[in-house]
């Protein structure tokens, strides 16, 4: 058997593997896409009324669920992002990866099953999150073009952000700090423009919320779904999700190899 065919075997075994945890635990499921819809709700609900207000002389909170909606995306994203660091860690130290090393199989074949499966079940958040949104007055104006280059950009950024929660996960010496490791992400929305304009903070924080990462993500959403400019942001969020992944696959490819229990 060729390497190629031996990577893709043992990739689809640790997939499979992957989504048999996620059908039998779906507490996990249930919780990453939980936390973004709390979130959702609240900011529509209790502050979307002054917060529309301040987007201009018409906003009102059905508007304000059009503007927060791609930053409540990419919120999902990063719960996801921290289940992946959760499992990853899990693995590295519950003797799972020393039973693996002892039998034949493709070694990366551990991650990329992680990294698919996370692909998988942030996909399956995503689409949750967005049909509530409709329900709490999201009204996109995407035609289905649009939809499938929404749909990209969130998959470019979720394998970005799988790719470093693998990394975090490997660097943990325990199941607890990997579960804290990706949360200060969850923060990065609320330090853009995921729930209020950049425009609308002092001049140091705008400068950070104009220039992390997470913010062209955003605009770019916002583009593609609700027809606002894009500008530059697309690129840029490109370029972002390149660097985080090839940056994030390569540390964790090099803790992964020097791992003792690997």
């Amino acid at each position: 058997m060729s390497t190629l065919s031996l990577a893709v075997r043992d990739s689809s075994t640790m997939l499979r593997r992957n989504l048999l945890h996620m059908r039998r635990y779906p507490s996990m499921t249930f919780l990453l896409m939980g936390i973004p819809i709390i979130i959702l709700l609240l900011f529509v609900y209790v502050f979307g009324g002054t917060l529309g207000a301040g987007l201009g002389p018409s906003g009102d909170r059905s508007q304000y669920a059009n503007y927060v909606t791609p930053g409540i995306l990419l919120i999902t994203v990063v719960s996801a992002a921290q289940g992946t660091a959760i499992s990853v860690a899990m693995d590295m130290t519950e003797g799972i990866i020393a039973r693996f090393r002892t039998m034949s199989i493709f070694r990366p074949s551990v991650l990329t099953g992680h990294v698919l499966g996370s692909l998988v079940q942030t996909m399956l958040s995503l689409a949750a999150v967005t049909v509530v949104a409709l329900l709490v007055g999201f009204r996109p104006t995407a035609n289905p073009v649009e939809w499938l280059a929404a749909i990209g950009v969130l998959a470019m950024i979720t394998f970005a952000l799988t790719w470093l929660s693998v990394a975090l996960g490997l660097v943990s010496d325990s199941v607890e700090t990997a579960s804290n490791l990706p949360m200060p992400l969850i923060l990065l929305p609320f330090l853009g423009s995921g729930f209020v304009p950049t425009d609308s903070m002092p001049t140091a924080v705008r400068w950070f919320a104009d220039y992390q990462p997470f913010t062209p993500v955003m605009e770019t959403l916002r583009g593609l779904l609700l027809g606002t400019g894009i500008g530059a942001n697309g690129i840029i969020a490109v370029v972002w999700c390149a660097v985080i992944t090839v940056g994030c696959f390569l540390w964790a490819k090099a803790l992964y190899n020097r791992n003792r229990t690997a």
